[in-house]
């Protein structure tokens, strides 16, 4: 007879799963470098491409111009840009939330791009001009078009958005939870097959003969 192996002394965390230290420190760095990374990007933008006629990159298929955003994609919003950064402070405070119970990868990634991608929008709204919480974020990647009308000029923080949305749908899709579980994968317990109770099985009992004996 076997018995299913115990958890060792010293373990913290079920088989097949990240450490939840892990996973925050994935997401951190992710954050950290996507909101560095958009805020350079932003700076560069507006040292050389202010004053300058949009720059055609990839025979066309990309244009660098740099564009001052007071609302959502297509300026959508525009006339209440106060609204966006409590919208981007809901969406960190449920992020932090989220973090308290990570222990997938996949989903610090997808965590880590959202919030970095946030942030670096948010400290747009916050620092920029005309003035606190109603800042203009800095865009400047447009496809297709080097003035925006076919599709939103963007920055790196809009791109952070968009893939870690994304990848968290990819996940949700495939069955992968943020504690690291998977919806059927090996892990996880068979469902009970359905069927009518029938109460508990009697002892198996061996027939001494064919036929039952007749009473004397």
């Amino acid at each position: 007879m076997t018995t299913a192996p115990t958890a060792g002394p010293g373990t913290t965390e079920p088989a097949g799963r990240t450490p939840r230290r892990r996973a925050v420190v994935l997401l951190v760095g992710i954050a950290l470098t996507a909101l560095l990374t958009d805020l350079l990007t932003k700076h560069l933008a507006l040292q050389l491409l202010d004053d300058r006629a949009p720059v055609r990159l990839l025979g066309g298929a990309v244009y660098l111009t740099l564009t001052r955003n007071s609302g959502a994609a297509w300026s959508i919003g525009a006339d209440h840009t106060w609204v966006f950064p409590l919208i981007t402070i809901g969406v960190v405070g449920w992020i932090t939330w989220m973090a308290l119970r990570l222990r997938s990868l996949p989903w610090a990634v997808s965590l880590g791009l959202v919030l970095g991608g946030a942030l670096g929008n948010l400290t747009d709204r916050i620092f920029r001009a005309p003035g606190h919480f109603v800042g203009h974020v800095v865009d400047m990647v447009s496809l297709f078009d080097p003035y925006g009308q076919v599709w939103p000029v963007f920055n790196l923080a809009d791109s952070c958005l968009v893939a870690g949305v994304l990848l968290a749908v990819l996940l949700e899709l495939t069955g992968r939870q943020r504690d690291g579980r998977r919806i059927g994968g090996k892990g996880d317990p068979a469902p009970a097959a359905a069927g009518p109770s029938t109460g508990p099985v009697p002892a198996e009992t061996t027939p001494t003969d064919a036929e039952p004996r007749e009473r004397a």
